[in-house]
């Protein structure tokens, strides 16, 4: 068994069976990658699973935008942990933030009670908090298995110094996944300066819509965004990386 964990963050079927084809170990499941992530759909899940019992890992985000949620926003997180332990999901990735910067340690104590022998994941809420080796020092109180993490930088890369400070404080009582901007060169410069043995990507290309009438001016959303571009993970991205670490193997 390979010594590196190769997690690929897909939100559609396609995307998780390319990302299987090329080597990954688990998937972030989730939905709306383009917007970062959030939730993804029990249908969505139960589809995968006819086709790939890869591990999953869901994504519980319920909207997009900053980690400081409210009480009912909470309730909503809670109960979607409860929801994928049930439908058999080998991990929750979670994160919630108080408004000061710090870890909300009273609702990620019950997420982790709701997680319930669950392998758990701190997401990317670790990059904006204030002070990353107090929540580092937290996540491993909680009994939280691995943090995601750029560096607290938008790409993991510029993120290096503060990525190899984590490894040398977290002294393998948690794990530290490297994530934003990873491709095979990104993991073969990290690896080399940090040792970080977890990896996180999307491994992303966009494909043309396949509609031939395309109604112009009209937005279903953020108009930067077209509804004629769609997010896929690419098999030939994710065998990459994983051919990068195998070298290292």
């Amino acid at each position: 068994m390979s010594k590196f964990t190769l997690e690929v963050c897909a939100d559609s079927v396609e995307s998780v069976l390319a990302a299987q084809k090329g080597g990954a170990d688990r998937i972030e499941l989730c939905g709306n990658v383009v917007i970062g992530g959030t939730t993804p759909s029990e249908s969505l899940y139960r589809e995968i699973r006819k086709h790939s019992d890869i591990k999953i890992h869901a994504l519980i985000r319920p909207r997009f935008g900053d980690f400081c949620y409210t009480e009912y926003e909470f309730n909503i997180i809670r109960a979607e942990v409860k929801r994928f332990r049930e439908l058999g999901a080998q991990g929750v990735v979670i994160g919630m933030l108080k408004p000061d910067g710090s870890l909300d340690m009273e609702h990620m104590k019950m997420l982790m009670e709701e997680a319930d022998g669950m392998s758990v994941t701190l997401h990317r809420a670790f990059d904006v908090c204030k002070d990353p080796m107090e929540a580092l020092e937290q996540a491993v109180s909680l009994g939280i298995n691995t943090i995601l993490t750029s560096g607290q930088k938008n790409n993991c890369v510029e993120g290096t110094p503060l990525l190899a400070e984590l490894v040398k404080k977290s002294a393998g009582r948690i794990h530290i996944m490297a994530g934003a901007g990873v491709n095979a060169e990104a993991v073969s410069s990290i690896y080399e300066k940090t040792g970080i043995t977890d990896y996180h990507m999307t491994g992303k290309i966009v494909l043309e819509s396949e509609m031939q009438y395309r109604k112009e001016g009209v937005n279903m959303g953020l108009p930067s965004l077209s509804e004629f571009e769609i997010f896929r993970t690419s098999e030939q991205e994710v065998r990459k990386a994983r051919n990068v670490l195998n070298s290292y193997c």
